[in-house]
């Protein structure tokens, strides 16, 4: 129903820059292109974590680690959602995984996708 597929993680120095992508597709956003999106983070030993989410009319928000720092957008034409991350430092390390979430049937559904390795060299 839904698709998420992300793109551009790697192994960056700290201050360096990456940017990731999620490209969605699925049946739900064919319907539905202005779903909310997404990005959450874990690190190893730690929970997931919200980075930053963009509504589908591009209201932003972002969780203190990442603010002033990062930055969520999205092109619906091409129903892809990217983080611009700057200024890195290690504790930033983690896999970072797309979200969506879909209210049907009278609750919340999560999606996700597999996942990106971010790692941030000190």
């Amino acid at each position: 129903q839904v698709q998420l597929v992300e793109s551009g993680g790697g192994l960056v120095q700290a201050g360096g820059s990456l940017r990731l992508s999620c490209a969605a597709s699925g049946s739900i956003f064919s319907t539905n292109p202005l779903l909310p999106l997404g990005w959450y983070r874990q690190a190893p030993g730690k929970q997931r974590e919200l980075v930053a989410r963009i509504s589908g009319v591009g209201t932003t928000n972002y969780a203190d680690s990442g603010k002033g720092r990062f930055t969520i957008s999205r092109d619906n034409a091409k129903n892809t959602v990217y983080l611009q991350m700057s200024s890195l430092k290690p504790e930033d390390t983690a896999v970072y995984y797309c979200n969506t979430r879909v209210f049907k049937l009278g609750n919340w559904h999560d999606y996700w996708g597999q996942g990106t390795q971010v790692t941030v060299s000190s």
